[in-house]
């Protein structure tokens, strides 16, 4: 890269030699590095729209990484910032191709919702992953068992070859912990989602005694919120705080609704997030009180 753009190389280097996270990441990255030589070179949005013969939204939606870019289009997004040297367009060029490139969870996609797609990407390219759930165990903790009722339970019309096909994807969504560099998962379960039996008895007693486990590992914190503290900070619903070691990537919340998902990554509702999420940690119990609850709750599903 040039004396003119510096600290882009890294991103683009980095991301081509060990690349993480599917497309989902690699569009962000992609976007970021777009956006940057745009502003750097001073060019209107609207002038990078008319270079790939698109709209304003066009360019917005490739800057935030939301869809992917044609090779075509970046290279005259690359002309028109200056950016003339072969190796760097090469680059960039190989980045767009890998970025649209299928991810893993691509042979899922007649059951996954493009907006369930995005958190898969962004889950693979963490560093570290907060949770709250306040009715469910989360998704990276679940067992087979478990899991398969939570998606009776939201899938009621599904076959049963659907049904597999859902835990399918949720076991191999799992296997991002067991990776090296694997996330730090940090999860705090309310009280209600021990308690509410899905399942049956036998699938709960597999199901706590999973989470003990896994709050034995290394790269995993859990916490529980119980009754005893009355509401808690995030009454609203689950939250889930995705933060990366990617400078291009920023912390991002995602909040995840009946049909549809929010991920939010301004400032501001960052900093709003991370502050309840902080209280919350502080309310729960503390880790070292997790085996001894989840004991006291198997004991009582007759474990």
């Amino acid at each position: 890269m040039s004396a003119a753009r510096p600290g882009l190389e890294p991103s683009i280097r980095r991301f081509l030699e060990h690349p993480q996270g599917g497309p989902t990441v690699l569009r962000i990255v992609l976007g970021t590095q777009l956006r940057k030589l745009r502003e750097a070179r001073g060019v209107s949005v609207k002038a990078a729209a008319e270079a790939i013969r698109g709209s304003h939204a066009k360019i917005s939606r490739l800057e935030l990484g939301r869809v992917g870019c044609k090779e075509r289009d970046v290279a005259d997004l690359l002309t028109l910032y200056g950016v003339t040297d072969a190796k760097d367009r090469d680059d960039f060029l190989a980045l767009a191709r890998r970025a649209t490139e299928p991810g893993w969870w691509h042979q899922y996609s007649d059951i996954l919702p493009s907006w369930f797609e995005t958190h898969l990407g962004l889950e693979e390219a963490a560093s570290v992953i907060r949770t709250y759930e306040n009715q469910f165990v989360p998704g990276l903790l679940q067992t087979e068992g478990y899991a398969r009722a939570v998606t009776y339970l939201g899938h009621p019309r599904a076959s049963a070859t659907e049904v597999e096909r859902r835990v399918r994807l949720r076991m191999t969504r799992q296997q991002l912990l067991d990776r090296p560099g694997a996330p730090r998962l940090w999860a705090v379960l309310d009280e209600a989602s021990l308690r509410r039996s899905l399942g049956g008895p036998a699938v709960m007693r597999e199901q706590v005694r999973h989470l003990i486990e896994m709050s034995r590992r290394p790269n995993v914190v859990l916490q529980v919120a119980p009754f005893s503290i009355g509401g808690v900070s995030a009454a609203g619903g689950p939250i889930t705080i995705l933060r990366f070691l990617e400078p291009d990537l920023p912390d991002i919340v995602y909040l995840e609704q009946l049909t549809s998902a929010l991920y939010l990554d301004k400032q501001e509702d960052l900093d709003n997030y991370l502050a309840v999420m902080d209280r919350l940690c502080a309310e729960s119990d503390q880790p070292s009180q997790t085996v001894p609850f989840l004991e006291k709750i198997l004991a009582e599903f007759g474990g």
